[in-house]
C-alpha cells in the first residue's frame, strides 16, 4: 500500500476551484472528495496534483490513496482539513525560512501555525505567500550534511550543499514535514517563489557570477536538479486550473507512466539558459483574490545578465507585468522576494556598485567583488529595471486602486517605507517587508542596517550615486515603521478600500501595525 510522504498541500484557491498537491513513497491513485488523479514519478519519488472543481463556501476533505484514507492520520488532535473558498480578508505572509533544528530562534511560522489550530476558521488568513528561501540548499543542517555523506558514497561533490533533485526532495522533507507546518499547508492556500538560497547564495547576481559557478564541475547538475524540484514542490501550485490545462509541461508528465526526472532535468537547464536578451521559461504569475491582484515577479531566473544590458526581468516579461499592473481591482500587491524600497543608503550603494562593475581593468574587478561579497543584487542594482518598476507602480497609483504594496523579503529585518512621487499619487504606495520566518541575521547586520536607515548615510551616498552618474530617484520613499528584527509573520487585513500590515514576532507579540489605504494618507 502507498503511504504518503508529504502534504497534502491547499495551493491555489479560487470562488469553485482548488488544487491539493501530495507526494506518496508508491504510484497511486490520490482521491480527494470525489475528485481523483494519478501519481507521476520523478526518480524515486511519487506526486501528484489533484484538482477539485465546483467547490462550495466550505468543504472539509481527507486523502485517500488507493481508497485507503491516509489523512488526517488516526487520532490527530489538529482540526479538520478544509478548503474555504470566497472572499479573502486576510493574507499571511514572509520569508526566509531555515529548517527545523537550525539554531537562528524560534520559527514564527510554526509558532503561527500553533496559534491557528486553537483559533476559530473564521480567523484564519485565507491565502499565505512564501516569499522566498522555503530551503537552504547551501546551508543544510548537520542531519542533511551526514545524509548526504552517507548517501553519495566517495563522490567529489560538496560535503555541505544539495546537487541533484532527490536532495532537494530531502530538503522540502526536512521543512515542510513538521506536523505543524503540514497542518497549516494543508488549510491555507499557499503561494510561493523563489529566492536565492532555494538554489544557492547570490544565484544570478551577475554574468561574472555565473560563469565562475558554471566552471564548477557539479554546478550543472545542481541548477537541473533545483529548478526541476522547484517545478514540482513550489511552481505547480501556483497554477490555476486553466494554467494547468495549457501547460505543455505539465500534459508531458501526466501523460507519461514512466520515470520523467529527464524530462524535467532537459527542461530545467533550457529554463536556465538566456538567449538573446531572453528566457525560454517565466516563473512570474498572476492571482486575483476578489479584489485583490497578486503579481508574484520572479527576481531570480528571471534576470537578463548580459555585460551591457542588465535587468531583473526581461523585456517581455516586464511587458506582461505591465499589462497585468492594469485592471479594476482595490488592491494590487506585487510580490518580489527582493525589496524594491531598501535602506536609502544601501539603495544608493547598489546603484553606484552597477555602474563601477561596468568599468574595464581593476576598477570593474573590485566593483564585482565587492557587489558578490556584500549581495548588492537587488532591484537597485539593476537600474534600468529598478526605474521601470517604479514608472509602473506611479501608473498603477493614480487609477482607482487603493493601495499599491511591493510585499518582499530577504533582507533579514522587516519594515513599512511609503514611496512618494514628485505629483502625490491617488492610491497609498508602499513596501512592506517581513523577513526572516525564521533565520536570524548575524548580529554584525543589525547595527549595519540601522545604519544604512539614517538619514545622514543616505544623503552621503546619494551624493556619492549623483557623483557616478545615476540617473535622479523617481520617487523619494519614508520609514514608517521598523527596522524590526527577529523571526516574524506578517499579515494584511483588508476592509474595503483599506488595508492594515501587522508583523507578529515568533512569541506572538504584535511589534507593528500600520494602516494602509486611502485614508491613512
Amino acid at each position: 500500500m502507498a503511504k504518503l510522504v508529504l502534504g497534502p498541500f491547499l495551493r491555489y484557491v479560487d470562488n469553485t476551484s482548488a488544487t491539493v498537491w501530495v507526494e506518496t513513497d508508491a504510484p497511486c491513485e490520490v482521491k480527494i472528495t470525489e475528485h481523483s488523479a494519478r501519481t507521476f514519478q520523478v526518480g524515486k519519488q511519487h506526486y501528484a496534483l489533484v484538482r477539485l472543481e465546483g467547490l462550495g463556501p466550505r468543504t472539509e476533505y481527507d486523502v485517500r490513496l488507493d481508497g485507503e484514507v491516509v489523512w488526517p492520520p488516526p487520532g490527530s488532535d489538529f482540526p479538520q482539513p478544509v478548503i474555504r473558498t470566497g472572499e479573502v480578508r486576510r493574507i499571511a505572509f514572509g520569508s526566509c525560512r531555515a529548517a527545523p533544528g537550525q539554531p537562528v530562534g524560534d520559527d514564527a511560522l510554526d509558532a503561527y501555525a500553533q496559534r491557528l489550530m486553537k483559533t476559530p476558521e473564521e480567523e484564519w488568513p485565507q491565502a499565505l505567500l512564501l516569499l522566498g528561501d522555503q530551503v537552504y540548499a547551501d546551508e543544510p543542517t548537520d542531519a542533511t550534511k551526514a545524509w548526504l555523506r552517507e548517501h553519495r558514497q566517495g563522490t567529489k561533490e560538496p560535503d555541505d550543499e544539495v546537487v541533484h533533485f532527490s536532495e532537494y526532495a530531502h530538503l522540502y522533507h526536512e521543512t515542510w514535514g513538521d506536523p505543524e507546518i503540514r497542518w497549516l499547508l494543508s488549510v491555507v492556500p499557499t503561494s510561493m517563489i523563489f529566492d536565492d538560497h532555494d538554489v544557492r547564495d547570490d544565484w544570478n547576481t551577475s554574468a561574472v557570477w555565473r560563469r565562475q559557478m558554471a566552471e564548477k564541475p557539479w554546478w550543472r547538475d545542481r541548477i537541473r536538479g533545483a529548478i526541476a524540484s522547484y517545478w514540482v514542490y513550489q511552481h505547480l501550485g501556483n497554477l490555476g486550473p486553466e494554467e494547468l490545462a495549457r501547460d505543455p509541461l505539465y500534459a508531458k508528465v501526466t501523460a507519461q507512466e514512466t520515470d520523467v526526472l529527464p524530462l524535467l532535468l532537459e527542461f530545467a537547464e533550457e529554463a536556465d539558459k538566456e538567449t538573446d536578451g531572453r528566457k525560454s521559461t517565466w516563473w512570474s504569475y498572476r492571482r486575483d483574490f476578489g479584489r485583490i491582484r497578486l503579481l508574484m515577479v520572479d527576481t531570480r531566473s528571471g534576470r537578463i545578465l548580459e555585460e551591457d544590458k542588465r535587468q531583473m526581468v526581461s523585456d517581455a516579461e516586464f511587458e506582461w507585468i505591465e499589462r497585468n499592473a492594469e485592471g479594476d481591482f482595490d488592491h494590487l500587491l506585487i510580490g518580489s522576494s527582493l525589496p524594491w524600497l531598501m535602506p536609502h543608503a544601501l539603495s544608493h550603494l547598489q546603484s553606484i556598485n552597477e555602474v563601477g562593475a561596468r568599468k574595464p581593468g581593476w576598477q570593474g574587478k573590485a566593483a564585482e567583488k565587492i557587489r558578490q561579497a556584500v549581495d548588492l543584487e537587488h532591484w537597485p542594482a539593476f537600474r534600468e529595471s529598478f526605474d521601470r518598476l517604479s514608472r509602473m507602480i506611479e501608473k498603477a497609483a493614480n487609477t482607482d486602486t487603493a493601495t499599491v504594496c511591493v510585499l518582499s523579503g530577504d533582507v533579514h529585518h522587516s519594515y513599512v517605507a511609503v514611496a512618494d512621487f514628485p505629483r502625490p499619487t491617488k492610491a497609498l504606495v508602499t513596501q512592506l517587508v517581513c523577513s526572516p520566518v525564521h533565520n536570524e541575521p548575524p548580529g554584525v547586520l543589525v547595527p549595519a542596517f540601522r545604519l544604512s536607515w539614517s538619514r545622514a548615510a543616505g544623503w552621503v551616498f546619494r551624493k556619492l550615486a549623483n557623483a557616478v552618474g545615476v540617473p535622479k530617484d523617481l520617487m523619494s520613499w519614508r520609514k514608517t515603521s521598523g527596522p524590526h528584527f527577529g523571526n516574524s509573520v506578517a499579515l494584511l487585513d483588508f476592509d474595503g478600500h483599506n488595508a492594515r500590515y501587522r508583523l507578529l514576532s515568533a512569541t506572538g507579540e504584535e511589534t507593528a501595525s500600520v494602516l494602509l489605504g486611502r485614508e491613512s494618507q
